[in-house]
């Protein structure tokens, strides 16, 4: 029988900032048609770790990371990203001069090896806007710029959607959204959860997980994973909180 390959995987990921490591040594496998919740305190490495699986520059990384069976470890961002690696930022930045059309349009031709012809383009784009609850004219705006919290987590969203990536990496993308946002985010991501694709939310809370079912839900704590089960864990951690966790595995160190 042929082995199934995991769709991203890390290896013993150690990750420091200058002199201190925030992650400790990960290991985490997703399979193809699998979502991965990972849920933790604030502090513990959640957004370090995403971050520089995509190769944030201020961080020094040991460990393998592979995609679809690839050691892409040593790879710039832009190289991961168009072999189909996506990272959706919790705090996307503004880039005034560029609207978002101009902006997908490059990157979907970058994600796809090809220019796509303008009125192709815009007819996937218009749907894909469509299907997220977004006002044709936000294509005319310039990226992220006087964005509200909820605009700027539904343009990530798009980006995701128009990708199309093999592997996304989703870093609280529930933050700061009320709840019709919320729902229509969600649906976003489940349009997204196909069988050949693998997700990865980071999340605080349950109520993402409420509309978004994961398969696996990891903790994080110090750096480290601590525990792994299904669903059932996140509805545990949103009864109980961390503490006993913590207490549980002695604050993960």
């Amino acid at each position: 029988m042929t082995k199934k390959v995991p769709v991203f995987a890390v290896e013993d990921l150690h990750v420091w900032v200058g002199e201190k490591e925030v992650v400790r040594g990960v290991s985490l496998e997703v399979f193809p048609g699998e979502v991965h919740a990972i849920m933790g305190p604030n502090g513990s490495g959640k957004t370090t770790l995403v971050q520089a699986v995509m190769g944030h520059p201020a961080y020094t990384v040991e460990g393998k990371i592979f995609l679809n069976g690839e050691d892409v470890s040593a790879l710039e961002p832009d190289e991961k990203a168009r072999k189909g690696m996506f990272l959706a930022f919790q705090y996307p930045v503004a880039v005034p001069g560029v609207t978002v059309a101009s902006f997908l349009r490059a990157a979907v031709a970058a994600r796809r090896g090809q220019d796509v012809p303008v009125k192709e383009f815009r007819k996937e784009l218009l749907s894909r806007m469509e299907q997220l609850e977004m006002d044709p004219a936000f294509a005319g705006r310039y990226l992220n710029d006087g964005f509200s919290g909820g605009e700027k987590k539904r343009l990530e969203i798009l980006q995701l959607l128009m990708l199309q990536p093999v592997f996304a990496m989703l870093d609280e993308t529930d933050s700061g959204l009320d709840i019709d946002a919320l729902k229509v985010v969600a649906s976003g991501i489940n349009a997204a959860a196909t069988p050949e694709r693998g997700l990865l939310l980071v999340t605080h809370y349950q109520r993402l997980l409420n509309y978004v079912q994961p398969h696996v839900v990891h903790v994080f704590m110090n750096g480290k994973l601590v525990k792994t089960g299904g669903p059932e864990l996140a509805l545990q951690l949103e009864e109980k909180g961390y503490d006993w966790l913590e207490a549980q595995v002695g604050g993960g160190a």
